[in-house]
């Protein structure tokens, strides 16, 4: 038993038991009707998958035009309907004629039931087949929203962020592929997605991959697809995400992570532009932009011998190194004012502002977590605050994270601020100027000014 839904319109009532009797031991639902009027009514109030439509209804009509133009009327209600045309012997030719106008198929009368199931059932897989692919569509849609609300404009206007949109600008136009670096937190993904809208394959998808979280038994099933057979559980025919996001980007993330034998695996589909699905031979074409990122040192990796250079060559057409948040001044009050206003609208509250302590406070912090701790924050604030600004308390930022026990005064003013921050970081690494300033997210001269400043 077929699970679909067929509507039979024909004006002969033999035709109409005829074809209920016997469909009826095939398929799940049969509905007939004499009149194509009932069209209209029939569709609405049933999920109908195949219509059987005679051509001719009036009394002596052999020319079929009656059948072309309620052909016509169905598939301009959905033209994914799937509509299948019986005809006389005479009426082939016009019969052919309306499968150009958006027939799926033709049946002559009378039929033999063996022919009629096995259009039906034909009719049926692509009728299935249809629906899948409106979903994946509606899927895609959805998700390709959603994405664009998460990732909004790069939000920064400092010179390492306005150097970044710079090359941004340069490099998304073409299929170079592109390496982005950068601390965890610090918005690698945003960049990539930054990248693809910029890019001629914005209308297409944005395939994220996060190779770290990718168990390593899975890797190729996963990337390049498995054939029926393949292994115990692969039961049908599957796309990797390459195929799946064939015209359009695939951002591979943590791409440090892979073990060298799946990194030679990788360079061989960069390199040839090709995939092979597990369990069979062909190989298949890509066409695909390549986005990698990680936060680990791939040039010190190559040097070890645990990342291959020639895959790193590949990859790395042009690399792009994202700032500590720390490193960008005062994109962190521009960045908090966004999450702000963002996490506000989400938890309805009528938050307006960070009060100048809490400001003070955002800038001296040095945010280990960078974007992504500083986004947690704020959330977090929000949620707990009962007032129109976010205080210091609302902060909630851990004096322990700096290795003093120090605590962060509220009345402190910004230099105070600065001062202890820097004092708390040199004691953390007992007087390490080079782990201390990294720990700040500042380069050596610069911090050996604000020791300078405030006589440390």
């Amino acid at each position: 038993m077929i699970d679909a839904t067929v509507l039979v319109i024909d004006d002969d009532d033999d035709i109409l038991l005829s074809a209920r009797l016997f469909l009826k031991q095939h398929f799940s639902q049969v509905i007939t009707c004499k009149s194509p009027k009932e069209i209209n009514v029939l569709l609405s109030r049933n999920e109908v998958d195949i219509i059987l439509l005679d051509m001719n209804y009036q009394k002596g009509a052999s020319d079929g035009r009656e059948g072309i133009y309620w052909l016509e009327h169905i598939l301009s209600i959905d033209k994914d309907y799937v509509v299948i045309l019986m005809t006389a012997y005479g009426n082939v030719e016009l019969a052919v004629q309306a499968i150009k106008k958006g027939a799926t198929d033709f049946i002559l009368k009378p039929w033999e039931n063996e022919k009629l199931f096995a259009t039906l059932s034909a009719a049926s897989r692509l009728r299935q087949s249809n629906k899948k692919v409106k979903k994946l569509e509606r899927i895609h849609s959805s998700l390709q929203k959603d994405i664009n609300r998460q990732f909004e404009n790069i939000v920064g206007n400092s010179e390492p962020i306005k150097h970044l949109q710079n090359t941004l600008i340069k490099v998304a136009p073409t299929d170079a592929n592109v390496l982005i670096l950068g601390e965890n937190g610090t918005g690698k993904q945003v960049f990539a997605y930054e990248l693809h809208k910029l890019s001629h394959r914005k209308n297409q998808i944005f395939m994220h991959v996060d190779l770290g979280s990718l168990n390593e038994n899975l890797f190729e099933s996963e990337l390049f697809g498995y054939a029926k057979g393949a292994f115990t559980d692969a039961k049908d025919d599957k796309p990797g995400r390459f195929e799946m996001a064939e015209g359009g980007t695939i951002f591979l993330d943590e791409i440090g992570n892979l073990s060298m034998p799946l990194q030679a695996k990788l360079l061989s589909v960069i390199q040839n532009r090709t995939v092979n699905r597990l369990g069979e031979s062909k190989e298949r074409k890509i066409n695909v932009r390549l986005i990698t990122a990680t936060n680990m040192p791939l040039n010190e990796m190559v040097s070890k011998g645990t990342f291959r250079q020639d895959l790193l060559f590949r990859i790395n057409t042009v690399e792009l190194l994202l700032p500590g948040l720390a490193q960008r001044g005062d994109d962190i009050l521009l960045l908090a004012g966004h999450f702000l206003n963002t996490f506000s609208t989400k938890y309805h509250k009528s938050i307006l502002d960070f009060e100048p302590k809490a400001e003070a406070m955002l800038l001296t912090y040095h945010w280990p977590g960078n974007v992504r701790e500083l986004q947690h924050v704020v959330e977090r604030a929000v949620i707990m605050s009962d007032s129109l600004k976010i205080g210091v308390n609302d902060l909630q930022l851990s004096p322990q994270k700096f290795g003093s026990s120090t605590p962060i005064q509220s009345d402190m003013g910004l230099e105070e601020m600065e001062k202890l921050m820097v004092q708390k970081a040199i004691d953390k690494h007992k007087g390490n100027i080079s782990r201390a300033a990294a720990d700040l997210g500042l380069t050596r001269a610069a911090l050996y000014r604000r020791i300078e400043k405030f006589d440390l």
